[in-house]
C-alpha cells in the first residue's frame, strides 16, 4: 500500500512537467527568404531556443505563404499564427500615430528621422503594447522615392502616370487624393507583373525594394526627392507571449530587441547602397525644380492636414513631430 501511495505521489509531481510544452512562436512576413530582415530573424530565432533551453522556438514564414496582411492578422487573432513582421503601416489600425513616421515628405534627411526617432520610438512601441501588440523596432525602411516609365518631375507630371498604390493602406489612399491621383490597388506580389503589362508604370518604394523584388527593371527614371520614410517592426499578440513563462518572455524581449537595433542599422546602411546602385542600373534622375517643389510639400501638407481630420492621426502627435523637427533644423541653421 505504501509503495501504491508513494508511485501516486510521484506521478503528481511530475504531472506539471508533462503538461509542460515548447512554445513554437509562428511568424509571417511577406519579406522573401534570404533577405536582411527574414535572415536576422531567424538568427535571432536559433538564439532565443538556446537562451531558453529549447523552451522557446521561432518558425518564419517568407514571402506571404500566409496570405497578405489582413489574412495573418485573422491567423494572428485565432492563434494559427502569432506575430507578423511587415512595413509599420500594416498595423496602423491599431495604433493610428503610429503613421507620423510615414507622413508624406516630412523629412528631408536620414539626419531628421534620426532625431525623430530617438524620442518616438519608444511612444510608438508604448502605443502598440497597449492596444495588444508587442512591438520590435522600428527597422530602418528607407525613404521612398518615385520610380516612373516617364519623367516625374511635377506633380501634373504625377497625375499623367498609372500609379500603383499597396492594398490595405488607408492612410496613403486619403494621402494620394491630395494630389489627384485616381492610383492602381495592387498586393504586393502583383506589382512586378503589372509593370511587364503595362497596367501600372509607376511606384513609389524604398530602392532596396526596388532592387529585391526587380521591379527598377521595368522602368527607366528615378524622381531625387524622398517621397517617405518606411520602416518595419516585428508586431506579436500580447495574448500569444501570455502562454510563455515570465522568465521566457524576457529572455525573448532581449533577443528580438537587440536583432532589431542591429538591423536598424544595417538596413540603415543597405538602402543607402541601394539608391546608389538603383541610379547605377541606368535610371535617369529626375530633380524636381524649387517650384516643384514647393508645390509638392504644399500638396502634402494638406494631405496631412486631411489625415488629421479624418482621425488617421492625433493632432498632439502631429504637433510633438513638428516640434522635434523644428528644434533640430533652428540648431542646423
Amino acid at each position: 500500500m505504501l509503495r501504491v501511495v508513494r508511485f501516486v505521489s510521484l506521478i503528481a509531481l511530475m504531472l506539471p512537467f508533462a503538461g509542460a510544452t515548447a512554445f513554437e512562436l509562428k511568424i509571417s512576413t511577406l519579406y522573401p527568404d534570404g533577405t536582411a530582415s527574414v535572415t536576422r530573424l531567424k538568427q535571432a530565432g536559433e538564439e532565443l531556443a538556446e537562451k531558453t533551453d529549447g523552451r522557446v522556438t521561432l518558425r518564419v514564414y517568407a514571402g506571404g505563404v500566409m496570405g497578405d496582411d489582413r489574412a495573418v492578422q485573422r491567423r494572428i487573432r485565432i492563434g494559427q499564427l502569432h506575430g507578423m513582421m511587415a512595413q509599420g503601416g500594416a498595423f496602423a489600425s491599431y495604433y493610428r500615430d503610429s503613421q507620423v513616421l510615414n507622413l508624406p515628405l516630412v523629412f528631408r534627411s536620414y539626419e531628421e528621422v534620426d532625431h525623430v526617432r530617438e524620442a518616438l520610438d519608444p511612444v510608438i512601441r508604448q502605443g502598440f503594447e497597449e492596444n495588444g501588440w508587442v512591438v520590435f523596432g522600428p527597422a530602418d525602411g528607407g525613404f521612398a522615392y518615385l520610380m516612373t516609365v516617364n519623367p516625374v518631375a511635377s506633380v501634373a507630371d504625377l497625375q499623367r502616370q498609372k500609379v500603383w498604390l499597396p492594398a490595405n493602406d488607408s492612410g496613403s489612399a486619403m494621402a494620394v487624393k491630395e494630389f489627384d491621383v485616381s492610383p492602381v490597388v495592387l498586393n504586393i506580389g502583383a506589382v512586378l507583373t503589372s509593370l511587364q503589362t503595362g497596367v501600372i508604370d509607376a511606384f513609389a518604394a524604398p530602392p532596396v525594394a526596388a532592387l529585391t523584388l526587380q521591379w527598377y527593371t521595368r522602368v527607366s527614371h528615378l524622381t531625387d526627392m524622398p517621397l517617405l520614410y518606411t520602416y518595419g517592426v516585428l508586431a506579436i499578440g500580447k495574448q500569444h507571449l501570455a502562454r510563455i513563462s515570465e522568465a521566457d518572455q524576457q529572455v525573448l524581449r532581449e533577443v528580438l530587441t537587440t536583432a532589431f537595433a542591429e538591423l536598424d542599422r544595417a538596413e540603415r546602411q543597405g538602402n543607402r547602397e541601394a539608391f546608389t546602385a538603383v541610379k547605377a542600373q541606368g535610371l535617369e534622375v529626375v530633380t524636381p525644380n524649387a517650384e516643384q517643389l514647393a508645390e509638392w510639400r504644399a500638396r502634402s501638407q494638406r494631405a496631412t492636414e486631411q489625415l488629421v481630420e479624418n482621425g488617421e492621426i492625433s493632432q498632439g502627435m502631429l504637433d510633438r513631430l513638428n516640434g522635434l523637427l523644428n528644434d533640430f533644423r533652428a540648431q542646423q541653421q
